[in-house]
């Protein structure tokens, strides 16, 4: 049975989104927590989520960035960005809803994706998908906002 390193694949996904927000906040005013969790729903369909390091095929995993804004000013306009670690599919679940999605990391749309094939537009698979954009309007002095996105183990 196959097992995915579920922390190799955080700390990358935790390296790319720093190197991402890094540019845009060269003041580190912004702190960035990213954890794995294996989603877990019980027999009454309440889900639960549980400390993970390696998961089989076929595991739901929630990636959870909690963004805090480490200064005494409001951050505005920040745009923050989660990869889908490699060996993983997007599920179509994430929080907040608002995400936007993107296949090639470079242009963003509202979710559900979409392509035109022999004239007809279709949904782009969620197995596509290798990227989401929050837009945070305003996150305040000495707050946290969070997102989260939830993915499959391939």
């Amino acid at each position: 049975m196959k097992h995915l390193n579920i922390f190799r694949t955080t700390l990358l996904a935790t390296l790319t989104s720093l190197s991402l927000l890094g540019t845009a906040h060269a003041d580190n005013a912004l702190k960035m927590e990213l954890t794995a969790n294996k989603v877990v729903k019980d027999a009454d369909g309440k889900v639960s989520y549980a400390p993970v390091s390696t998961a089989p095929a076929g595991t739901v995993i929630q990636y959870k960035a909690t963004y805090t804004n480490t200064v005494n000013q409001n951050i505005s306009d920040l745009a923050v960005i989660l990869p889908i670690p490699a060996n993983m599919a997007f599920n179509g679940e994430a929080l907040p809803a608002s995400a936007q999605a993107s296949i090639d990391g470079k242009n963003y749309a509202d979710m559900p994706l979409m392509r035109k094939v022999d004239g007809k537009m279709v949904k782009i698979p969620y197995s596509e998908y290798r990227t989401l954009r929050w837009n945070i309007k305003l996150l305040p002095a000495k707050k946290s906002a969070a997102v989260a996105l939830n993915t499959i183990v391939e």
